[in-house]
């Protein structure tokens, strides 16, 4: 080996020596979780966004990108972040999250898929496969973004059937001389793995903060946007300001939430026979061919034969 060639060899193993180096130490910082600084101005979002790194691995890694893109939705979805805002909370998803930068971590899932797209469709159909990628793309971001409003409804259908047994055990636990703050929080406690606790468990977390139960219920209400449950959180808010007991209340609203669901299933009945009727004429039109199909084939061969 020449002295040329060594130094070479030397130059390149140093260079690959320091990409590696720089590579091991960007995704040691990247996967630091300590707290930014914070000031005076900004303390309530830096700490939220201290959250957010230690809940998200992805936010931690590509948090500038979360956020450039988080800045895109606020201004190209405008009209649709509010809706975010709420499936986020309906989600049950931490409250850290805004729906901007949700819907930016679902942007950037699917831009991360892409190159896999792209090499895949490319390899297979050419240069032209490159728009049939990027139509993967873009259907793979709203596959996710329906996948989250799919996962608010499914917790709201959660919630409203295990609402009335919380509001029976709470007024229960009221008519046997508990205070509404123990009524709740035993409710809490028995439901904590339920997604209904976990919402009571916010009111009664809003209570014990020094809020007023009118405020913590409109917070629940505009939390969650449901209709069921805007309803009911409204009469216990109206009742509240009568004076009527929370007792009745709650037996009322529980009462309420049966007659609705047994009317639910009900209209559910009622449109399984319009649903099934055209499967119901497919199985009998394919039951009719397997009958008749030998006798035509037998007769359309013997006519060939003839």
């Amino acid at each position: 080996m020449s002295e040329s060639e060594f130094l070479i060899l030397i130059l390149a193993s140093i260079a690959i020596g320091g990409a590696v180096f720089v590579l091991a130490w960007t995704v040691a910082k990247t996967l630091r979780t300590e707290d930014l600084a914070q000031d005076t101005a900004w303390r309530y979002d830096v700490t939220r966004i201290n959250e957010l790194r230690r809940i998200s691995a992805l936010y931690r890694w590509f948090q500038p990108v979360i956020q450039l893109l988080a800045r895109f939705n606020r201004g190209a979805f405008r009209d649709s972040i509010p809706e975010l805002d709420r499936e986020v909370q309906a989600a049950g998803l931490p409250r850290v999250w805004t729906g901007a930068e949700y819907l930016a971590r679902l942007e950037l899932i699917a831009l991360l898929v892409a190159p896999l797209y792209f090499f895949t469709a490319i390899r297979m159909m050419g240069v032209p496969g490159s728009i049939m990628a990027g139509v993967f793309t873009v259907l793979t971001a709203y596959v996710l973004r329906r996948r989250l409003a799919a996962r608010a409804n499914y917790r709201l259908v959660l919630i409203k059937r295990r609402l009335p047994f919380l509001l029976d055990l709470l007024t229960l636990l009221m008519e046997a001389g508990s205070t509404f703050l123990q009524a709740l929080r035993e409710g809490v406690t028995e439901f904590r793995d339920h997604p209904v606790g976990a919402e009571f468990g916010r009111v009664l977390a809003e209570l014990n903060m020094g809020k007023t139960r009118i405020e913590t219920f409109e917070s629940m209400r505009h939390r969650l946007a449901d209709d069921e449950i805007t309803s009911i959180v409204g009469s216990i808010i109206q009742g509240e300001q009568l004076g009527t007991p929370l007792a009745r209340l709650f037996r009322t609203q529980a009462d309420v939430l049966r007659i609705k669901r047994t009317q639910r299933a009900e209209t559910l009945a009622g449109e399984a026979g319009v649903k099934m009727l055209m499967p119901a004429i497919l199985v009998m039109a394919a039951t009719v061919i397997i009958i008749l199909g030998p006798f035509l084939l037998s007769f359309f061969y013997a006519d060939f034969m003839s």
